[in-house]
């Protein structure tokens, strides 16, 4: 951006000794810098906003994309059979399952309350093998 060579850099650094003094130059330089500081935050902040928003342009633009070729394909291709109406053979219903009759003994409990199932016994269960801990 800014093309310094090394003799303009020189001559910015004696007349910066003659106009500040050599005394204060550490402090003028801790200045400088840290004004430097603040500005490249600042520009990376502005500069990750921009990518930000363009990367969201990007993905707006992909998403409608995706939508026409989605549309064209379903145009283009005729809606297929539900899985049921392919199983099931025609002229017949599929068949259904029983209903529970409203005689069908219930498990009850002391005070006469029907009871959940129980929870299988630990013998019962699954048994999981886990991986044994990393050293």
């Amino acid at each position: 951006m800014f093309d310094v060579g090394a003799s303009e850099l020189l001559l910015i650094v004696i007349v910066a000794v003659v106009v500040i003094g050599p005394k204060d130059m550490p402090l003028a330089m801790r200045t400088a810098g840290r004004w430097i500081g603040k500005m490249r935050k600042i520009s990376g902040h502005f500069r990750s906003g921009i990518d930000a928003m363009v990367r969201e342009a990007e993905l707006e633009e992909m998403e409608r994309k995706w939508r026409e070729q989605n549309e064209a394909i379903m145009k283009a291709n005729p809606v297929l059979p539900d899985m049921n109406q392919m199983q099931a053979p025609t002229g017949s219903e599929t068949p259904s399952l029983p209903e529970p009759a409203d005689d069908a003994p219930v498990a009850e409990g002391a005070a006469g309350e029907a009871q959940l199932p129980s929870k299988p016994k630990p013998s019962e269960q699954a048994e999981m093998h886990l991986p044994p801990p990393p050293p």
